[in-house]
C-alpha cells in the first residue's frame, strides 16, 4: 500500500515588517509530508532462488519529508527541504544499512517567479527525475524496468542525488525548462572529480521531451558518462512513455545502451500500466524486463496495486516477481 504526500501543515506563521513605509506581508510555511509503501510478493532474480518477503519500498521507496518556504517579497522565496528514507518492514533509516540521515534531498536555496530557483546541499540528479517520469511505473526500484537498468545493474554510477552540490533550475517558458547542476569534489585522491549535469524539457499539452546528460567522477566510484532521451504523449485514452539511454563507463571501457517503452491506460479509479526495458551491453550479459500492473486509488492519498514483472539475462535461468 503507498500513501501519498501527506501535506500537513506543521506550521504557519505571519508576520509584516512593522516599520518600514510601505510593509508588505511575509509568509512562511514549514511542511510535513511523506509516504509510506509496503507491499508482499514472491520474488526471484534471473539465476536465483525464489523468495517470499514482506518488503517496503518496491514501489516507491518509503520517505519523511520537512519542506519550507518563506516570502521575500517581490517574488523571491527563500526554500529549504530535508528528506530522509527509511524502510517500514524493519523500522529503521536509511534505504540499506549505512545510508545517511537525510539522503533523498538536504537542501536550501532562494526562488525567484522570473528567474527560477537556485539549491545548495545534496540535489536530487535531473536524469534520476527524467527516468521516472518517461516509464509507466515511475520510481519504482522494485518493478520499473527503467529505474532498475540505470541505478541497480552496474551502468550508471553517483547514486539518484549528489552531495555538496548547487542545482538551478529554470522557470518555464513556452513550455521549455532547463536544469543545470554541479557537485564539488572532496577528496584528495587524484581519480578524484566532479560530477556535472545538463537537463532540457519541454512539456506543452499531450506532449512532453527531455535530454539530460551527466558525468560521474565524484567519489570512490567509477567514472560515468550518461545521455538520456525521454518522451511520453498522452492520448486521452492511454498514455505512452519511450526512453533511450547511452552509459559509458570511462574506468573500465564498458558501454551500455538502454531502451524502453511503456504505456498507462486509466481504469476506473486507477490504471493499468506496462513498461518494458532492455539493456545492451558492449560487454556482458545483455538483460531485458517486462512489467504488467494494476493501481487503484482508494482516496486522494491512497493507493492499492498488484504488479508482476518478468527479468531474462543471457546464461541465466530467467527471474519472475509478483506482488501486492
Amino acid at each position: 500500500m503507498r500513501g501519498g504526500k501527506l501535506g500537513v501543515a506543521a506550521a504557519a506563521l505571519m508576520g509584516a515588517a512593522a516599520f518600514a513605509p510601505a510593509a508588505q506581508a511575509q509568509t512562511s510555511a514549514v511542511n510535513v509530508y511523506g509516504l509510506i509503501d509496503m507491499s508482499v510478493g514472491s520474488y526471484k532474480a534471473p539465476g536465483g532462488q525464489r523468495q517470499t518477503l514482506a518488503e517496503s519500498g518496491k514501489m516507491t521507496t518509503s520517505f519523511l519529508g520537512f519542506g519550507g518556504s518563506e516570502d521575500l517579497g517581490n517574488g523571491l522565496s527563500a526554500q529549504f527541504k530535508l528528506e530522509t528514507f527509511f524502510r517500514s518492514d524493519v523500522g529503521r533509516s536509511g534505504r540499506f544499512d549505512g545510508d545517511g540521515e537525510f539522503t533523498r534531498t538536504a537542501s536550501v536555496g532562494l526562488a525567484h517567479k522570473r528567474y527560477g530557483a537556485l539549491h545548495l546541499g545534496r540535489n536530487t540528479t535531473s536524469l534520476f527525475v527524467s527516468t521516472l517520469m518517461f516509464n509507466a511505473v515511475g520510481d519504482s526500484f522494485g518493478f520499473s524496468p527503467a529505474i532498475r537498468q540505470y541505478f541497480t545493474s552496474g551502468t550508471v554510477t553517483g547514486d539518484t542525488g549528489w552531495n555538496d552540490s548547487i542545482a538551478y533550475s529554470s522557470p518555464t517558458v513556452g513550455g521549455f525548462r532547463a536544469n543545470l547542476a554541479y557537485a564539488f569534489k572532496e577528496g584528495q585522491a587524484a581519480t578524484d572529480g566532479n560530477n556535472w549535469s545538463v537537463g532540457l524539457g519541454y512539456s506543452q499539452g499531450p506532449l512532453a521531451l527531455s535530454f539530460v546528460a551527466q558525468e560521474v567522477k565524484k567519489g570512490a566510484v567509477n567514472d560515468t558518462k550518461t545521455q538520456q532521451l525521454g518522451g511520453a504523449y498522452d492520448f486521452g485514452v492511454a498514455k505512452v512513455f519511450a526512453q533511450y539511454g547511452e552509459v559509458e563507463n570511462l574506468t573500465t571501457g564498458n558501454e551500455f545502451d538502454i531502451s524502453g517503452l511503456g504505456v498507462r491506460v486509466p481504469l476506473g479509479a486507477g490504471a493499468v500500466v506496462a513498461q518494458w526495458g532492455r539493456l545492451d551491453a558492449q560487454t556482458g550479459a545483455d538483460r531485458s524486463s517486462l512489467t504488467l500492473g494494476y493501481l487503484h486509488n482508494l482516496s486522494k492519498r491512497t493507493e492499492v496495486y498488484a504488479m508482476a514483472m518478468q527479468e531474462k539475462q543471457d546464461g541465466l535461468s530467467n527471474g519472475s516477481s509478483v506482488a501486492v
